[in-house]
């Protein structure tokens, strides 16, 4: 995979020392981890994927324990779907893991999503070639993952 050379605050949080404490303490338990977690987390990982990927692969790993370097709210969608196994946050560098909330994903909300679209506002406009050439790698992702999600085209315009 490749990706731009930026980073997320929540997977940039997680901290290798504290990873390798609560693996100590959980040591038949794999790791789960986004791929935008750092290289020092992303080794310890027995799966790295999407949060989808990760759910999927914990209904499919056979142990009760998984580990999981990502924002937390995965977390509670795999407890209500798996109430036998048990989810452990990933910590940060301060032993918890309560640093790994994105302040900014917060900010997006049903009511704002539904007013965005209703009447399309905010409006970014772009060149139209920019407009196709950027159109191509998102309909190539989605390609991508049209195994687990929809197409989300509108068409070609």
């Amino acid at each position: 995979m490749l990706l731009w050379p930026g980073v997320c605050i929540v997977h940039e949080a997680f901290s290798e020392t504290e990873l390798m404490k609560l693996k100590a303490q959980h040591p038949g338990a794999p790791v789960a981890a986004h791929p935008e977690c750092p290289p020092a987390i992303i080794d310890h990982a027995d799966y790295v994927g999407s949060t989808s990927g990760i759910l999927n692969f914990a209904r499919t790993f056979e142990g009760d324990t998984l580990i999981v370097a990502t924002e937390p709210h995965i977390i509670h969608q795999m407890e209500k779907a798996l109430p036998g196994k048990q989810f452990i946050g990933a910590p940060g560098a301060d032993g918890n893991c309560n640093c790994n909330i994105c302040p900014y994903m917060a900010l997006n909300t049903m009511e704002k999503l539904y007013v965005a679209l209703r009447d399309l506002e905010p409006r970014i406009e772009i060149e139209e070639g920019l407009r196709l050439a950027a159109k191509k790698s998102l309909d190539r992702m989605l390609e991508m993952a049209s195994g687990t999600v929809g197409k989300g085209d509108l068409g070609t315009r």
